[in-house]
């Protein structure tokens, strides 16, 4: 898919009404709300989510992030939940997309690729054509304790920018992103969004000098 001139930008871990409508106020036009995981920041409970998701007006996007693997288990989530797109952040191993898809309707499915060498286009080749966007992230699902997002470390961005060309949906870009790589970032890979946490947060809180110094550098 063709790069976009100015990424959209996504925030992830929000963590209350108030940092959504921060991250809103900065020109977000995502929030990632992030379920229960392995490992990582940024995890709030699910009643929070629902809270957050219904105080965000349209056309923001809510992520909901899960760890789930199984189409029921993610399904439910999502009715508890009420956000208007899931964040996939591990492979399905029970059901289908177009299970997903079936039982959410008007609900977006983002698949997240975690990229860890040349295996990574085939697995984005293969899922992209059953889901609205990819996001390419820097986690590792080999490990005893699984990393699926959060990890503040960037990966291999030119695997990343073939698979922008080569599939037919947005791509997001995660992992590491800050002022002082982002521009380089949308140079090279050229995505469609940019997904961000560590890098706008002081004390695990979101610091709005942060973030909008990391929006101006995305416009710039």
């Amino acid at each position: 898919m063709q790069a976009t001139h100015t990424p959209r930008i996504k925030i992830c871990c929000i963590a209350s009404v108030e940092e959504a409508w921060a991250a809103i106020r900065a020109g977000a036009s995502a929030l990632g709300l992030v379920s229960s995981m392995p490992s990582g920041p940024g995890v709030i409970s699910e009643s929070l989510i629902a809270e957050i998701a219904a105080a965000v007006p349209p056309p923001i996007a809510t992520f909901l992030l899960t760890c789930g693997q199984d189409v029921e288990h993610i399904i439910a989530q999502q009715r508890r939940c009420r956000t208007n797109t899931v964040q996939i952040c591990d492979r399905l191993t029970s059901g289908s997309y177009a299970d997903l898809r079936g039982a959410m309707p008007g609900v977006s499915l983002v698949q997240v690729i975690h990229v860890t060498g040349e295996e990574s286009l085939e697995e984005a080749c293969s899922v992209a054509p059953h889901v609205d966007a990819l996001l390419l992230d820097s986690g590792n699902q080999s490990l005893a304790v699984k990393e699926l997002g959060g990890t503040g470390r960037v990966h291999d961005w030119s695997i990343s920018r073939r698979i922008r060309e080569q599939v037919r949906v947005p791509v997001f870009l995660a992992g590491g992103l800050r002022p002082e790589n982002v521009g380089e970032a949308i140079r090279q890979v050229g995505p469609f969004g940019l997904d961000l946490c560590s890098s706008v947060r002081t004390g695990g809180n979101l610091d709005e000098e942060k973030l909008a110094r990391f929006v101006a550098q995305v416009r710039a």
